[in-house]
């Protein structure tokens, strides 16, 4: 079942084939080896993914993410934490959709809710307002194309 261990392993099972160079992570979604397959997990693994993704585009370094003005202000072994310039790029690294990043009484407050909790009320919201655009024409058009193709030649070599 999804939870703090599945989303343990995917992150460590998707991360180094990412830092390798890997440019498609496989077993989203999948639990158990494979066995098993959970839309929560794929939603938690969405996330992973993405956070990995914003990881591997590095680190922005300008004079705003530097904050050299901030720290000249603030001084060295001092609070930067609270610093509006701290605040205003907390999420450069990443920007979690169901990874919270509140304190225990916001949490609390926002309804104690776990990353699964969160991404269970995701995939029930997708379930029941997502709408699948049409494939446009042209493109269906071309899709049809291949496979008509390939059913020929693979009709003409059993002839």
């Amino acid at each position: 079942m999804p939870d703090s261990q599945a989303a343990h392993e995917k992150t460590i099972t998707s991360l180094l084939p990412a830092l390798a160079g890997a440019n498609t992570i496989y077993g989203s979604g999948m639990l158990e080896l494979g066995v098993t397959f959970s839309m929560e997990q794929l939603v938690i693994d969405n996330d992973i993914i993405a956070m990995e993704k914003k990881a591997m585009e590095g680190i922005p370094i300008s004079e705003e993410t530097l904050a050299v003005d901030a720290i000249k202000a603030i001084g060295v072994g001092n609070d930067f934490i609270g610093h509006p310039s701290t605040m205003d790029n907390i999420e450069l690294a990443s920007d979690p959709l169901i990874f919270d990043r509140y304190m225990i009484g916001d949490w609390k407050a926002a309804g104690s809710k776990s990353a699964v909790d969160v991404a269970h009320d995701i995939v029930v919201d997708v379930m029941k307002n997502h709408k699948v655009a049409p494939i446009p024409a042209d493109k269906l058009k071309n899709m049809e194309d291949v496979v008509k193709k390939a059913d020929e030649a693979f009709f003409k070599s059993k002839e």
